[in-house]
């Protein structure tokens, strides 16, 4: 299996790099690892500047964290769209980058980087050794679990989710959220036009979720139960009641068909965490260049940390294309560092 895709020979600055082993080993101009927002748009830039592009994630499908998590929510931070579901972002950002014919390799995990010949080679979970021009990391938050909800740790029956990746799967139900923060909130706003009942459960009596956000779930008729905790849920095959727990009011109990727990995650780098790579924390060091401490390893979106770091979808974009145009010039010295606008090309 050869990864290097067909180059766009219209495109005069493209990069051509080409590894050539007897040992049959993959090879790809640019591994990109993260299939998020962040990892598509550096997919597409990288096809733009003529370079051959896999895509790795441990997920099933393109989209990071927004595919799994937040496939319906609205997004109003990226440029050009007044507001774009993530779902719909995601469409969009594969759709831009299909014109190069970047070659996903999706569910499989990035294990392991060694270097031959000065060049980077990925050692994938699936025992895929991919030898590379550079690497780029888009990992996001790096992988990540759901913190649980403890009142479902001794419930065997269905109906406990900590993502909602299809609303209409919630049409009709009674439906109980667990949390205080953005995602939370952003659930309860979108499942409130199709669900028979929404009620939010917090702990506290203030919420991490922005001002705004909060303000538009409670002109909404969305109960919002706080100093409260869901206690035990109740059903045989699926939950049909939830206990709730109100500081200084006892207990009541509500019919729910789904709860949501949106108790955030706990994010971790993974194996990325042996590579070598100067970290804080778990995020990722890099300079201006988006390059890390190591050799044709650059890194950009929510995974990177510098003086300065914005983390929002578009800032990550930007990084992204610093990082495709430096990797270039890594891979090839005699290549330009800007090749132009997009809109030259043809």
């Amino acid at each position: 299996m050869v990864l290097c895709a067909n180059h766009n020979s219209k495109i005069a600055w493209g990069v051509l790099y080409r590894l050539r082993h007897d040992d049959g080993m993959d090879e790809v101009d640019v591994a990109i690892v993260g299939a998020g927002p962040t990892g598509l748009f550096a997919a597409y830039y990288a096809g733009f500047r003529g370079l051959s592009v896999a895509v790795i994630d441990t997920l099933p499908e393109p989209g990071g964290q927004i595919s799994a998590m937040y496939p319906e929510k609205d997004i109003f931070d990226v440029g050009g769209f007044p507001v774009i579901k993530g779902r719909d972002l995601v469409v969009n950002l594969v759709e831009q980058a299909a014109a190069f014919a970047p070659r996903y390799l999706l569910g499989v995990r990035a294990e392991k980087l060694s270097y031959r010949d000065g060049s980077p080679v990925l050692h994938l979970a699936d025992s895929t050794d991919l030898a590379c021009g550079a690497v780029i990391i888009t990992g996001g938050l790096g992988g990540f679990t759901p913190r649980p909800l403890p009142a479902a740790e001794g419930f065997t029956g269905a109906g406990i989710v900590y993502f909602v990746p299809r609303l209409n799967e919630l049409a009709g139900h009674d439906v109980v959220i667990v949390g205080g923060g953005d995602s939370a909130f952003d659930w309860a706003l979108a499942l409130q036009p199709i669900a028979r009942s929404v009620t939010l459960v917090h702990r506290r009596d203030r919420f991490r979720a922005h001002p705004a956000t909060v303000d538009r779930v409670r002109a909404l008729p969305v109960r919002i139960v706080v100093n409260a905790q869901v206690t035990a849920l109740r059903g045989a095959d699926r939950v049909t009641m939830a206990e709730i727990a109100v500081s200084r009011a006892g207990t009541e109990q509500l019919p729910v068909d789904t709860v949501v727990a949106a108790l955030g995650f706990t994010a971790d780098l993974g194996p990325l965490a042996e590579w070598g790579m100067e970290l804080d924390k778990r995020h990722v060091l890099v300079n201006s260049t988006m390059a890390t401490n190591l050799p044709r390893v650059f890194a950009a979106g929510d995974i990177v940390e510098y003086p300065g770091k914005v983390r929002l979808i578009a800032t990550g974009f930007g990084e992204a294309a610093t990082a495709v145009n430096n990797a270039a010039v890594a891979i090839n010295p005699a290549a330009h560092l800007f090749p132009g606008h997009s809109s030259e090309a043809g």
